[in-house]
């Protein structure tokens, strides 16, 4: 497991948002909307130089939307399925905006059904505590997927 280190800056997402008191297969359940509907957010995503988009999210947040880490042992939260947008962008109706604070993050690629577990382990083994809840990231240019655990708030 190869872990990597970065700072990012306060970013907004645009999703759509449920929660965990939703059921099983809820995470999928917001993908499949958020991407049979995307036509409806696409004018607002943050793009590279070159046009493409930025980043995939699936943001996570404690029940007070403070972005603490999930409760009950990672079991219970909030799941945003977006895109990175514009700060400036408003949500269309129906849809949901987050501005994620700046942290100092870990991150991984999620290429394993034990990546989060494995890497809250490393943490415990390192004295090292979550500053917040972990993210999912979806490259939109390779596809690759990763977890971002905050370490830091800036």
């Amino acid at each position: 497991m190869d872990i990597q280190r970065c700072i990012k800056n306060s970013f907004s997402v645009i999703g759509k948002e449920g929660s965990t008191m939703d059921g099983n297969g809820f995470i999928q359940n917001l993908w499949k909307d958020a991407n049979s509907h995307f036509n409806e957010v696409v004018d607002l995503t943050k793009k590279d130089e070159n046009g493409k988009l930025l980043g995939i999210w699936g943001a996570m947040s404690d029940f007070t939307r403070s972005f603490k880490p999930w409760e009950d042992n990672f079991t219970k939260g909030l799941y945003l399925a977006g895109v990175e947008v514009e700060d400036d962008a408003q949500p269309p109706a129906g849809w949901v905006k987050w501005i994620i604070p700046a942290y100092e993050y870990l991150y991984v690629k999620n290429e394993y059904p034990n990546t989060f577990k494995n890497v809250i382990t490393y943490l415990n083994e390192n004295g090292i505590k979550l500053a917040g809840a972990v993210h999912d990231y979806n490259c939109p240019e390779s596809g690759q997927a990763y977890m971002f655990f905050p370490i830091r708030k800036l």
